[in-house]
């Protein structure tokens, strides 16, 4: 079972940026597909970026544009750069594995906040 500790997350001004780090225990890229998920209060939690099993990217509608996901195949590591932040981001962040093949597992690091305020 794949371990996912995020980091990178904290308090920055509207307009700022942040970069969120994923570290995977183990090889990942070749048995999971990785995306990053936010929960706010109150709401369920939502896709924020991923990648497909084809390696392509997904993006929320509302943070095309700003965020960009990417990965270190070398160092089992998935980023989200975040730029231009708004209050609205304000979350948690989750790292996600998903199995490539059935069961389609999800697992979830321990989520690391976001909070983008003046």
């Amino acid at each position: 079972q794949v371990q996912l500790v995020e980091s990178g997350g904290g308090l920055v001004q509207p307009g700022g940026s942040l970069r969120l780090s994923c570290a995977a225990s183990g090889s990942i890229f070749s048995r999971y597909v990785m995306g990053w998920y936010r929960q706010a209060p109150g709401k369920q939690r939502e896709l924020v970026a991923a990648f497909t099993s084809g390696g392509s990217t997904n993006y929320a509608d509302s943070v095309k544009g700003r965020f960009t996901i990417s990965r270190d195949n070398a160092k089992n590591t998935v980023y989200l750069q975040m730029n231009s932040l708004k209050p609205e981001d304000t979350a948690v962040y989750y790292c996600a594995a998903r199995n490539i093949v059935p069961p389609l597992n999800f697992y979830w690091g321990q989520g690391t906040q976001v909070t983008v305020s003046s």
